[in-house]
């Protein structure tokens, strides 16, 4: 089921998707300047300049990569030294030890991960942008906006009731109300409905009696939707390749839709093969987790080709876009890769690693062991202190008991008859 709210998503990814369509609008308004209004060429440079952004985080990632590929030897070493043992001892020493390994080469453990986390909500919401752009293009939200207005001076309800079942868009508590207790849907939901719209769909609303006095409203703006949604060789964004295998068109346009999932396998492969190929051939040293990670390179172009048959193609332009973008990039971050030296790069990290200790007040000569030993000497130190706390720093304190209530008297008499135990 499809949840679509025109008024733009919210949540953690709201923010995200808003700066993304931002871009996005400023894209097609400025090449509606040369009278070029392509919503699947604006979806392309987007995603170019989405991705070109990311570059930076991309490049760390890489790094990370090829330094873990010399420190990983080390840190096998130190799970096998310790395969079996759970105690609490040999999990500590586990972690002294894995820590002495990165700060020997100057990274964090956190470096590889870093990226990752940054760019996942920057990708999930970028779908949202694209799935649903007339949320964010004013262009071409008025042009549904016109029809949507129109249509409330028609008997609307029923038919595009209909169309919001048929598309499983699902309501909200709001649209519930609003369907309860007034009959009426609001021009951000019947926009919502319409964006699901294939061109089949919007010849039965021309044609349905019920609109016969807009129906020139809505031709008209519906021919304006239909050429900013037509990607070129009979490719409409809004529909999706299954749809239109079924459906009576050329066989040529038939065929440009199947392209789309293809093409999105084929693009994806290419830029795993690319990012795996400056990665040095080696086991993490557990057998199902590289079988996992093997078997993922193989299944997620395979299941992205999937989705992109019954997905919209916009979508699947989307992930071709950003495949082709990606892999290209990947050809030019391995050339840079490849003139950077490792131990220059560890060199570099430990100076930065030590500026941050300075930083903090920590000695960056001292060991981890000895790091170790002074936490838990302060952890102890801060015990006794609490333990030997005077009844004035209790009521000063604790938070628990109000100061002078029954409660917080009883609790000081039960800690001075311990004291003189």
């Amino acid at each position: 089921m499809i949840s679509v709210v025109l008024t733009q998503n919210g949540g953690i990814l709201g923010p995200i998707a808003k700066g993304l369509g931002w871009i996005l609008n400023v894209i097609f308004e400025f090449l509606s300047n040369f009278g070029i209004e392509n919503a699947g060429l604006c979806i392309i440079i987007f995603t170019f300049l989405v991705n070109a952004l990311m570059i930076p985080l991309t490049i760390k990632q890489q790094k990370f990569t090829k330094l873990s590929s010399v420190m990983n030897p080390e840190l096998q070493k130190i799970n096998k030294k310790y395969a079996g043992k759970k105690d609490e001892a040999s999990m500590r020493k586990v972690q002294l030890e894995t820590q002495a390994v990165y700060e020997k080469y100057g990274a964090n453990p956190t470096s590889g991960c870093l990226p990752l986390l940054i760019t996942f909500p920057i990708m999930f919401a970028l779908y949202r942008v694209i799935y649903n752009i007339p949320a964010y293009v004013g262009s071409i939200k008025s042009l549904y906006e016109n029809i949507a207005i129109a249509m409330q001076s028609t008997n609307y309800f029923g038919i595009m009731s209909e169309y919001a079942e048929k598309f499983t868009i699902l309501k909200s508590a709001k649209w519930d109300e609003i369907v309860n207790n007034t009959g009426k849907i609001e021009i951000p939901h019947l926009i919502d409905i319409m964006g699901q719209f294939k061109a089949a769909d919007w010849d039965a609303v021309i044609s349905n009696t019920n609109f016969s006095s807009i129906a020139d409203t809505i031709q008209t703006n519906a021919d304006r939707i239909m050429h900013i949604n037509n990607f070129g060789f009979g490719l409409n964004i809004a529909e999706s390749p299954m749809g239109q295998v079924l459906a009576d068109i050329p066989i040529g346009v038939k065929v440009a839709y199947i392209l789309i999932p293809i093409l999105a396998i084929v693009t994806q492969m290419l830029q795993t093969k690319l990012m795996m190929a400056k990665q040095p051939n080696q086991k993490s040293g557990n057998d199902t987790m590289d079988a996992t990670m093997k078997s993922m390179n193989t299944i997620m172009p395979l299941m992205s080709g999937f989705f992109c048959l019954s997905l919209p193609v916009g979508v699947g332009i989307y992930w071709i876009a950003g495949a082709v973008f990606r892999a290209i990039q990947q050809i030019f971050v391995n050339m840079y890769m490849d003139k950077i030296d490792v131990d220059e790069m560890i060199e570099k990290n430990r100076e930065n690693a030590r500026k941050k200790k300075e930083r903090k007040g920590i000695n960056p000569d001292a060991s981890m062991a000895e790091l170790a030993k002074a936490r838990t000497s302060t952890m102890g130190d801060r015990a006794k202190m609490n333990a030997n706390r005077l009844p004035s720093d209790y009521e000063k304190r604790d938070v628990s008991y109000k100061a002078g209530s029954i409660a917080a008297n009883a609790h000081l008499l039960d800690r001075k008859k311990r004291e003189e135990k």
